[in-house]
């Protein structure tokens, strides 16, 4: 198992910077002045994350890929904590001769397997569906 080490520092307000274990900064806000907040966060996370699966196993299939766009849609309980519930990721994949099929094995690899935040989020109850777009570029 490996270890990981990350840091948030208060600033002010309800503004905090946070390092992550690579030694990026990101600045986090939970009034959205200065920066994402913390569940925004945990949105971007995800679709980063299903993002360069698709992109991976689609280059690894020799799909001619231009463009990825993970764009998530999300519902969160009404009360405290007010955890997301549902998540729908709908990808967008441009290219040339961009095959369904593969985009569609691409998605379903990220969503089953690959993708960590994914699984994690699944784990903890939320509901997580997907669906996907092929562009000719």
């Amino acid at each position: 198992m490996s270890e990981s080490k990350a840091s948030v520092t208060w600033q002010e307000n309800k503004a905090f910077m946070g390092v992550s274990p690579s030694g990026h900064e990101v600045q986090i806000d939970a009034d959205k002045e200065k920066g994402a907040s913390p569940m925004e966060l945990i949105l971007l996370g995800l679709g980063g994350c299903a993002s360069y699966d698709v992109v991976s196993i689609l280059q690894k299939s020799r799909q001619e890929v231009q463009d990825v766009r993970c764009e998530l849609t999300a519902k969160r309980a009404e009360t405290v904590p007010a955890v997301y519930t549902d998540i729908h990721m709908h990808f967008v994949v441009t290219g040339q001769n961009i095959k369904d099929k593969q985009v569609e094995k691409a998605v379903n690899l990220s969503a089953e397997k690959y993708c960590s935040a994914s699984r994690m989020l699944a784990q903890g109850g939320v509901n997580i569906t997907h669906d996907f777009e092929v562009i000719a570029g």
